[in-house]
């Protein structure tokens, strides 16, 4: 049975080590799926997230960080921690930036390893039945962290596409606060002009401009002790960000006009759908001001990569739409489900709450079909079939060539990679893709199950 202490999938080819290490953690109580190679660990993650990634970085069909970082969407706050007896200090710096969550090298210590392993493990879960965010372990991750960061005072910087969420997180973290029962102010940092950003946010002191008629609070101030939420803080202009940075660090602000100093006495949180990393090397965003804000880092992951939140949040969707509908709704069909089980979500949870207002508003039927959530969708005919089936005899012939390209190989990520032309990490996501695994040796290796 499945233990309780979590599920480890450790990546390494030293059968002695691998051996020893899947031994001891089994001891420990937990359970271990052992993966031989970076091919075969691609497999696993493509069947089952595990608790924890504990892999090599040297491995002979590939290597750990190509793994981590083709897998790290599927992984979603899942805890990496990675192993090498190369040590780099760059590399691990870029892991580290990356989310891995630790740098070993070895020879390990076994009673570190397990220390360690116990420590990234103390993030569990949040219960199915517990969870806000939704039902899928991502997003359970990702309230885990959220709960767990509720009692501190350290900035958040929420990232994740357009879309995902982050707001409610944010909301969430504030809720779960000592700071509960104060203020919530939240700041649309790409909304606000340029010129009218730092008195938005700073507040002005009458007669500071044309137009300011009286004093006025910025959100900083309004905010009080409760929490000031930067959204789209990557927006921010080179001047407001020095600005911000002072805020945080002096935590007092003068408003525009004014010579009083005030002090700054809210939580902050600051969200981006950008790569503020690719920003700071473009010189567009100060990476003092990352620092300051990148305290604690919460990645929300696409809603296609947590597709059993799909149909909970068009539940929840249209309740809370279901009372400005001029007719009784009494949910979705089985069509309506297996489109939005089936679509991509490019826009994320954003998209599919305006399409569930939108099939409120419009729907004929008491019950929600595919084409009100779909109405581009609406008059499928028989062209669609044949797209379909042409999609799946293409997916079958790709499953044949990559298949067949592994196994000439012996499984040699790198070798057929070159011979289907495409990258190793463009490999790693067709395994798993197409649930492609190796074959299980029959011989006296040790086996590769889980425990």
């Amino acid at each position: 049975m499945p233990s309780e202490r979590g599920r480890i999938l450790l990546v390494e080819d030293d059968a002695v080590m691998g051996g020893t290490l899947a031994q001891r953690l089994r001891l420990e109580g937990y359970s271990v799926e052992w993966a031989h190679g970076a091919v075969e660990a691609a497999a696993a993650l493509a069947r089952r997230v595990p608790d924890l990634l504990l892999s090599d970085l040297r491995l002979p069909d590939g290597s750990g960080e190509e793994l981590f970082l083709a897998y790290r969407e599927r992984l979603a706050g899942t805890p990496a921690l990675l192993m090498t007896a190369y040590a780099g200090i760059d590399q691990a710096i870029r892991l580290l930036k990356a989310g891995a969550d630790d740098f070993l090298v070895k020879p390990v210590e076994t009673a570190d390893l397990l220390g360690r392993i116990e420590a990234l493990l103390a993030r569990k879960l949040v219960a199915p039945e517990d969870a806000v965010l939704g039902p899928s372990a991502a997003i359970r991750r990702v309230e885990a962290v959220l709960r767990r960061a509720a009692s501190s005072d350290s900035t958040s910087l929420l990232l994740g596409e357009t879309g995902t969420g982050k707001e409610v997180a944010a909301r969430l973290l504030h809720a779960l606060s000592p700071r509960a029962r104060l203020p919530f102010v939240a700041v649309n940092c790409a909304a606000i002009p340029a010129d009218l950003l730092e008195s938005e946010v700073f507040g002005h002191e009458r007669g500071a401009f044309t137009g300011a008629t009286s004093r006025r609070e910025g959100y900083a101030e309004r905010a009080g002790g409760g929490t000031l939420f930067l959204d789209e803080v990557a927006e921010l202009p080179p001047q407001l960000q020095a600005k911000l940075l002072r805020l945080l660090e002096a935590r007092e602000f003068t408003r525009v006009g004014g010579n009083a100093v005030l002090p700054f006495k809210a939580r902050t949180i600051a969200a981006t759908n950008v790569d503020l990393d690719a920003r700071v090397r473009d010189g567009r965003f100060r990476e003092d001001l990352l620092y300051r804000l990148d305290v604690i880092r919460v990645e929300i992951p696409p809603l296609r990569a947590r597709p059993e939140d799909v149909v909970h949040l068009a539940r929840h969707f249209l309740e809370s739409a279901s009372g400005r509908s001029p007719r009784p709704l009494r949910g979705f069909d089985e069509q309506a489900v297996k489109a939005m089980e089936t679509h991509a979500w490019p826009g994320n949870a954003r998209e599919l709450r305006n399409r569930v207002d939108r099939a409120v508003a419009l729907a004929d039927d008491p019950w929600i079909g595919a084409a009100d959530l779909f109405p581009d969708r609406r008059g499928a005919t028989a062209t669609e079939d044949a797209a379909a089936t042409l999609a799946e005899v293409l997916v079958a012939a790709e499953r044949r060539a990559v298949a067949s390209a592994l196994e000439v190989t012996g499984w040699d990520v790198g070798a057929a990679a070159a011979r289907l032309g495409v990258g190793r990490s463009t490999l790693f996501e067709k395994v798993r893709r197409l649930g492609l695994a190796r074959p299980v040796e029959t011989s006296g290796s040790p086996a590769s199950g889980t425990g």
